[in-house]
């Protein structure tokens, strides 16, 4: 890892108020998530109110940038259109080749772990609709998230933190860090569940990702990869029903 360049830090005052800003942007969004969430459940609402899950994830930061007077296209909080398959390709591609360079070890390590301290073996089912479940975790889950972590938390921190890091030939800084610590810990803030904590490591490649092209869809793919691999996993290991 080699020192980029990058600017000074922001004033003390500054950082204070962006964190303030950031928080409760954070606290109230993955609150109102969660109401939804256990509104569905416990009150026998139609599963269409879950909706407003990604689409509280996507607003949220737009309607933060316009009560700030700021331009939200500024923090490139958009996906290319569907019309445009090179850019859909190259993030593909992009998230693609991380996967293919991280998947192996990540699979032998939740092999060991799963036989080793669980006793659980593979073989018992694989999920049945693999078409919902690729589509539900790109378009509800992955590019909402990453739309508000690493679309407007990430690029707002780095307003604050200067990019001083050269990994892999592209700058981070610590303002990527403290996105994904949000990332990581706002699972539990609607759901608490103690393996919460290891979204940190993957938030990490997403983040980069956010760095390296700019856009949140490179992320987003590997994301939703992340994410249909443990469900498959699980899965396949008995953990949860197929």
């Amino acid at each position: 890892m080699a020192r980029a360049t990058g600017g000074a830090v922001a004033p003390e005052p500054d950082r204070r108020r962006v964190f303030a800003e950031l928080f409760a942007l954070w606290l109230g969004t993955l609150l109102l998530i969660r109401l939804v969430v256990w509104a569905q459940a416990n009150l026998g609402l139609h599963e269409a109110v879950l909706a407003a899950v990604p689409l509280l994830f996507i607003y949220a930061p737009v309607f933060t940038c316009r009560l700030r007077g700021a331009d939200s296209w500024a923090y490139r909080l958009s996906i290319p259109a569907f019309r445009d398959g090179r850019a859909w390709w190259g993030a593909l591609r992009l998230a693609l080749l991380a996967s293919a360079l991280i998947g192996p070890p990540f699979l032998v390590a939740y092999h060991v772990w799963q036989t080793t301290l669980f006793g659980v073996h593979p073989g018992v089912a694989l999920p049945g609709d693999i078409l919902t479940l690729v589509a539900y975790q790109l378009f509800f889950v992955a590019i909402p998230e990453e739309f508000f972590y690493r679309g407007y938390f990430q690029t707002r921190l780095n307003e604050l933190f200067p990019r001083r890091w050269l990994i892999l030939g592209t700058p981070m800084g610590l303002g990527a860090v403290l996105a994904d610590l949000f990332f990581a810990f706002g699972h539990s803030v609607v759901q608490v569940q103690w393996w919460h904590f290891a979204t940190f490591f993957p938030g990490l490649v997403f983040a980069w990702m956010r760095e390296r092209t700019g856009q949140v869809l490179p992320g987003a793919f590997f994301h939703a990869i992340c994410n249909i691999t443990v469900v498959v996993l699980d899965t396949w290991y008995g953990i949860r029903p197929p």
